[in-house]
């Protein structure tokens, strides 16, 4: 299964995104993250410390895919419309972070644009850096999505201070000591888990139309 994550804007937490969902993923199956980034950011962030899974550059990811794996890639930042087209294409789910601002907000309506211009459907969007409460705008982004029928995760990532330190010393959120350390992880996890069922969800369509109907035997 190949998870690429993609975004119109910089700072929306993509390589963050690609990070947490290959740690959680990681503990499926052996996963694979491609650093398809020219600023090389997922490779910096596991040049500083210790990830549980292998970073790669796209040009050496190749001979290292486990076919029973997973492989999530963090692409560059605003992709051009045939490399996003490119993306839609080569990979099972699209993730597309946001954070819910006005600016973020914008680059997504844009990422939206061209992917329902090539009549995709297997993309999700992910509501990122949510302020803390009482503060809403990430349940009022939620809401706005869902009313334009925009397919967007139930589960959003909370901003928490942990997440750059985790950068930092070049660690999963998880293994930083901070007291949110463990909540910016249960975010993740349960976007994780989303994805498993998004993922299952879609193999029984796939396999229930391809049983054949009794009347097609006669």
């Amino acid at each position: 299964m190949i998870i690429t994550v993609a975004s119109f804007k910089g700072g929306v937490g993509k390589t963050t995104t690609a990070i947490h969902l290959a740690a959680f993923l990681q503990g499926q199956a052996e996963t694979l993250l491609v650093d398809a980034d020219p600023n090389r950011s997922a490779l910096g962030w596991a040049s500083r410390g210790e990830l549980p899974f292998q970073v790669m550059d796209e040009w050496n990811a190749g001979q290292n895919v486990n076919p029973d794996g997973y492989v999530v890639i963090d692409t560059q930042a605003r992709p051009t419309p045939e490399d996003l087209s490119a993306l839609a294409e080569t990979c099972d789910l699209l993730v597309l972070p946001t954070t819910p601002d006005v600016l973020a907000l914008d680059a997504l309506v844009l990422t939206v644009e061209y992917l329902k211009a090539i009549s995709t459907s297997h993309y999700r969007i992910l509501i990122t850096s949510i302020p803390p409460k009482p503060r809403k705008a990430g349940q009022e982004v939620k809401e706005l999505l869902q009313e334009a029928n925009l397919p967007v995760f139930n589960h959003g990532i909370r901003r928490f201070s942990a997440f750059q330190k985790a950068a930092l010393k070049g660690l999963p959120v998880y293994a930083v000591k901070d007291a949110r350390a463990e909540a910016g992880w249960q975010d993740y996890e349960n976007v994780g888990n989303e994805i498993l069922e998004i993922m299952e969800s879609r193999a029984l369509t796939i396999k229930a139309q391809e049983v054949p109907e009794i009347k097609d035997f006669f």
